[in-house]
């Protein structure tokens, strides 16, 4: 099995090497483009999967030509829902207390439902990309709060005060925030030698 990691911002060339290589008819590589040029056969038994980040919202990628789409099954993922989200982060991150997993999963969730209302407050939900961050920023010791300082506040314009994207997703977060948050700073400074 060859994985094909992120086709989509692979250049050109790459995609019309790959043009004979995965049709089921060739199935070689051809290692120069000269006429008699030596020629590698795919092993019989090789699989290719590839993936790919599709669609405008993704920067550097390039839109896939229908020939290479077409040597591809193409299988569309969805994002996870909160209960896979706390397995995901779970099994990362066994030590993590429980109600910090919920409270990550829940505020990746609510994000991610109010992107499919008719009039999401929103431009992106957060990614579970993020939401490992996140929960590596608890595990090292910050709460729900800082975390999100630094991993999903930035992602949201805060144009429009009161209305703004980020003033909507501080409210999420704020909501599952642990009622410690903020009375706890991350370093002690009496524990802090001079």
């Amino acid at each position: 099995m060859i994985l094909l990691d992120e086709l989509s911002r692979a250049h050109p060339e790459a995609h019309n090497i790959l043009m004979t290589v995965l049709d089921e008819g060739q199935r070689y590589l051809r290692l120069d483009e000269k006429d008699g040029a030596p020629t590698i056969k795919v092993a019989p038994g090789v699989t290719f999967i590839a993936t790919a980040n599709i669609g405008n919202e993704y920067t550097a990628t390039r839109v896939l030509d229908r020939a290479l789409l077409d040597r591809f099954t193409i299988i569309e993922m969805e994002t996870l829902d909160a209960e896979d989200e706390r397995s995901l982060l779970t099994y990362l991150y066994p030590l993590l207390d429980s109600g910090a997993i919920f409270n990550i999963s829940e505020v990746v969730a609510a994000t991610r439902t109010e992107m499919r209302t008719e009039t999401p407050r929103i431009s992106t939900h957060v990614s579970t990309r993020a939401s490992v961050e996140i929960a590596g920023l608890m595990y090292d010791g910050f709460n729900l709060e800082e975390a999100a300082e630094v991993m999903i506040y930035p992602q949201y314009d805060a144009a429009g005060g009161l209305d703004s994207e980020r003033t909507f997703v501080k409210q999420l977060v704020q909501k599952y925030a642990d009622s410690q948050a903020g009375e706890e700073d991350l370093f002690d400074i009496d524990d802090i030698e001079s």
